[in-house]
């Protein structure tokens, strides 16, 4: 049996509020075994070998159900996983300042000129990269202060969602990378 990192979009972070033990609760209910959470911030981790966009799918009309919205979800395979940490244009920043690169795993394509729309807010060192269909943002002055990180929305760069380096070794850590 393989692992599923599973990601909700917005998931207690101003979206849909779930406690940690119902998102797992739910990943059982659904024949997920071992599911464990990080943070509170929609990180889930199963045992599964159901193919990630079926599985997807499934969760996504799960959480209509169960939390009276549908919450996009994003699954990515252990592999999917390394190959994305190893496509990091900014190794260096995932060294020495994890906390301030943040990776938006995408659902699906980059909105065409997201990446130019989004160096034009960027002010100083900042920097973004779209490498295998996802976006790096190096934020050396923090997320939180950042106009970049701030216009990277859904209608700018297509659906996403966002995690820092910090949560994305954590990740990796759990399904033994």
């Amino acid at each position: 049996m393989d692992h599923r990192i599973i990601l909700f979009r917005a998931m207690n972070t101003g979206g849909v509020r779930a406690a940690v033990g119902e998102q797992r609760a739910m990943a059982e209910a659904m024949g997920l075994d071992n599911p464990r959470t990080l943070l509170a911030s929609g990180n889930l981790v199963v045992e599964s070998d159901r193919d990630p966009a079926e599985l997807e799918a499934a969760i996504e009309a799960e959480t209509e159900v169960r939390f009276g919205r549908r919450i996009e979800t994003l699954v990515r395979t252990p592999a999917q996983w390394a190959s994305m940490m190893a496509a990091n244009p900014f190794p260096d920043a995932a060294l020495t300042d994890p906390a301030k690169l943040l990776v938006m795993v995408m659902k699906g394509e980059i909105e065409p000129g997201a990446v130019a729309a989004l160096r034009a807010f960027a002010t100083g060192d900042e920097a973004v990269e779209a490498v295998g269909g996802d976006l790096f943002l190096w934020h050396p002055h923090g997320i939180g202060s950042s106009k970049m990180a701030e216009k990277a929305q859904p209608r700018l760069i297509g659906i996403g969602t966002g995690r820092n380096w910090n949560t994305v070794a954590k990740l990796a850590a759990m399904v033994g990378l």
